[in-house]
């Protein structure tokens, strides 16, 4: 049996470990802001319509793999909704918790699924592994194959 402390940054096993509480992590985050969603009474169908809106930030990997990334990053970021529900309530402006909300889910379900901060490489380079084909394949920036 592998102690917690015998886990080192290069051992599969410690990447296993990290991999799945992100998971949990984007888990908890889509399941809270759902919750918070549904105080709002906002409509599930507005939910539902907007939802899947920050995917077209991967639009910006049309100008090459270093604007796609820095988009999609700034767009699948938790900084700028967490911002929008700090502005919605210092300006007593509960209209925009929904938005918020919707793509604080959003942010949550992609990290759940394993759709981590690109790299600059290009779209299957994650902070939380690689996607896809990527996955294992032996390269000069991956050459554990990692």
């Amino acid at each position: 049996m592998v102690m917690a402390t015998e886990l080192t940054a290069t051992d599969p096993m410690a990447e296993l470990h990290v991999q799945v509480f992100l998971r949990l992590e984007g888990l908890a985050v889509a399941v809270v802001s759902a919750l918070f969603y549904a105080r709002t009474g906002a409509s599930w169908w507005l939910f539902a319509a907007l939802w899947l809106l920050p995917d077209l930030s991967m639009l910006g990997y049309l100008g090459g793999p270093k604007l796609g990334a820095r988009i999609y990053n700034a767009i699948h970021s938790y900084v700028t909704p967490g911002t929008l529900v700090a502005m919605s309530i210092l300006l007593k402006s509960p209209g925009l918790l929904p938005y918020a909300f919707v793509w604080i889910f959003h942010i949550g379900v992609d990290r759940l699924m394993g759709y981590g901060l690109k790299y600059p490489q290009g779209f299957g380079w994650t902070h939380l592994g690689r996607l896809g084909k990527l996955r294992g394949a032996v390269s000069e920036t991956n050459p554990a194959g990692a």
